[in-house]
């Protein structure tokens, strides 16, 4: 059954260019997994600090694969230090 995530990154003062590179880079290896439908980043109009995915994966086992991966581990090393609020991810399924 069909994973959706909702990841919320809330940049340091001065960092949302490095936010911003880090999705930048972390984006085309994540598309290019088996498990991964579509993955998309985006940046908050009122608040330039605050960033989104939104990913889409074929299940509960892809995602975990994905959380698993080099390219996903460094990411959230990096984001770590770059961000002022905790992760927040929210693993969700579409209501019927």
């Amino acid at each position: 059954m069909e994973l959706i995530i909702f990841a919320r990154f809330h940049a340091h003062p001065g960092n949302e260019g490095e936010v911003e590179r880090a999705i930048r880079e972390v984006l085309p290896p994540s598309r290019a997994e088996g498990g991964c439908l579509s993955i998309q980043a985006y940046r908050s109009v009122k608040d330039p600090r605050l960033f989104h995915i939104h990913s889409r994966w074929t299940g509960e086992e892809a995602f975990e694969t994905h959380a698993s991966l080099p390219h996903t581990v460094r990411f959230l090393g990096t984001m770590e230090r770059l961000v002022d609020q905790p992760l927040e991810v929210s693993r969700t399924r579409a209501l019927a």
